[in-house]
């Protein structure tokens, strides 16, 4: 468990899902793990909210999983997305991800019918009884509405496989109140590419990115200056990529984000509805984002 939860650190992309004709486009699902690996991601999240989670069936969540696992073949570690608002459903995803290789899960919060801070201690705990795989927590209240709270976590990291958090709050006094609650044991990844730089001073260990998804090696370049401390090159990476990250959420994604990887010659700019594709105004942004960045499009 020690050493999993010390590898989960880095840019780690949260995946998209490439589409094709309305399925999944399996051949370019496979061709963009290895290209993240080569590009120097040091983990991947497959079937996380970018990668149109809720739009996929089960057998299609279980299949991305797989192949991802099956593609990164042990080079860099498999976070899975595994979870649901209905901790029957969490179990059983989290048990596929360990029965195919998966090295961790990725759970979220009970979006939607809104658990109380002790409906989510439970929610985890029983995850975590179920499943031996180290689970990263996923506090979203922004999409979930609910929090976990400081207490609830340090509750939840006294459980040997419940390993760390991905946080996409942007509150960047929830690092430090969750290092000194939870122990230094305990992995902090930033869910929210604009704020990542400070998450890192605050002591985070990596970054869970839409923007990765497009720009992994500078992504990468720009979380190894942090976990070295260097956080003036950090900042000039930084520099580069914010226009970026504010392009990719221009509007809903992963309409943005897959246009800027159909872009690249990635996968098509498909997504499923209720999501939308880019429009053109958001296009143009994504574009001159790109190019801002140095991408070469």
């Amino acid at each position: 468990m020690r050493d999993v939860r010390e590898r989960l650190k880095g840019s780690i992309p949260d995946l998209i899902t490439p589409m094709k004709k309305g399925a999944v486009d399996e051949a370019a699902f496979r061709k963009l793990v290895a290209w993240q690996i080569a590009e120097g991601s040091h983990g991947l999240v497959p079937c996380g909210t970018t990668g149109e989670s809720p739009t996929l069936s089960h057998e299609e969540h279980m299949r991305v999983v797989q192949i991802c696992v099956e593609e990164a073949a042990g080079r860099v570690p498999v976070i899975a997305g595994a979870g649901s608002n209905s901790t029957a459903e969490a179990i059983a995803l989290t048990r596929h991800a360990k029965a195919v290789g998966a090295d961790a899960v990725l759970s979220v919060t009970g979006y939607y019918n809104k658990p109380s801070q002790e409906g989510l201690y439970r929610h985890y705990a029983s995850i975590a009884e179920a499943v031996d795989i180290p689970i990263v927590l996923y506090n979203i209240p922004g999409r979930a509405i609910v929090e976990i709270s400081v207490d609830t976590m340090a509750r939840l990291s006294k459980i040997a496989n419940i390993v760390g958090v991905k946080d996409a709050t942007a509150n960047l006094m929830r690092p430090s109140r969750e290092r000194a609650a939870c122990g230094k044991n305990w992995r902090l990844l930033s869910g929210e590419d604009g704020t990542a730089l400070g998450y890192m001073a605050h002591g985070g260990h990596g970054c869970i990115s839409v923007t990765a998804n497009v720009a992994p090696k500078l992504c990468s370049q720009f979380q190894e200056a942090c976990m070295q401390g260097a956080f003036e090159a950090a900042l000039a990476i930084q520099d580069k990529l914010v226009p970026l990250h504010d392009a990719l959420f221009c509007e809903p994604s992963p309409g943005p984000v897959k246009y800027a990887a159909s872009l690249l010659g990635l996968c098509s700019d498909e997504v499923r509805l209720p999501m939308m594709a880019a429009t053109e105004g958001a296009r143009t942004r994504v574009r001159d984002a790109m190019a801002h960045a140095g991408l070469k499009v």
